[in-house]
């Protein structure tokens, strides 16, 4: 699945599964895009990527025969979406997103004109999407992330911002801004559940997609059954740690 029919896939609100990935490690990137995700997301907001290893590790998504690659940018700016989108990301994953017209500028930032503002330069995009505009435009995502208290509080506007494929959910950052105390704060829970729901229906009533970061499997089977369209799981940081940390209680016979 590529560029085209995964955009297709997402708007038609079909259900799609990602892995996240925050380090610089083309090798194990090019390992995580052949399990059989849909999608793997670069993080360059929180990830230890840089705009090289961004290049890399979009390359490696490249090498399996399905998976396409995502990139979180740095910010909702538009040379960040801009580089990732030239480097051959299939969409972007823009973060802090607080009202319609923000959304609005990642929209345009992404899409080529005379809809959008994006320069025209995909240096290595073009060997997959487009390279002409219009097609582009059609091969390529923008989800706008809701974690913020204004992206909560506008998220039925923001949903409704034309060219807008959906929106995802930072719970982290969620959690935070209803007044949770840490990001896993069991305080808010309810306030938190609510919040969540909240989201997924604003995509659903507009017809987007809807998606949300889980610290697992099972917690993206259960937000998939809520209804929302898309969900992605960890990250390769947090698997390696776990992995290795389980296996070494394992040899202490613990």
């Amino acid at each position: 699945m590529r560029a085209q029919e995964f955009a297709a896939r997402l708007r038609d609100r079909q259900r799609l599964l990602g892995y996240w990935s925050v380090i610089d490690s083309p090798v194990s990137t090019e390992w995580l895009a052949h399990v059989g995700w849909d999608y793997i997301a670069l993080d360059l907001q929180h990830g230890l990527i840089g705009y090289s290893g961004m290049v890399a590790g979009l390359t490696a998504i490249d090498a399996s025969s399905s998976a396409v690659g995502l990139v979180r940018v740095e910010a909702n700016d538009a040379t960040a979406i801009g580089r990732a989108l030239d480097a051959g990301a299939a969409g972007v994953i823009v973060p802090m997103v607080d009202d319609a017209e923000a959304a609005a500028r990642a929209v345009a930032a992404a899409t080529y004109p005379p809809a959008g503002i994006r320069s025209y330069g995909p240096m290595r995009s073009q060997l997959r999407i487009g390279p002409v505009p219009a097609e582009a435009n059609r091969d390529t995502v923008v989800l706008a992330m809701i974690e913020t208290p204004g992206g909560l509080a506008n998220v039925e506007q923001i949903c409704r911002v034309p060219g807008l494929d959906g929106i995802y959910v930072g719970p982290s950052d969620l959690r935070l801004a209803i007044g949770g105390a840490t990001s896993q704060d069991p305080a808010v829970a309810d306030e938190f559940e609510a919040a969540v729901k909240r989201i997924r229906v604003a995509a659903e009533n507009a017809g987007i997609a809807a998606g949300i970061h889980n610290p697992d499997g099972a917690s993206a089977a259960k937000r998939l059954a809520e209804g929302y369209t898309f969900a992605t799981v960890a990250s390769d940081l947090v698997h390696l740690k776990q992995a290795s940390a389980a296996h070494l209680k394992a040899a202490k016979g613990e």
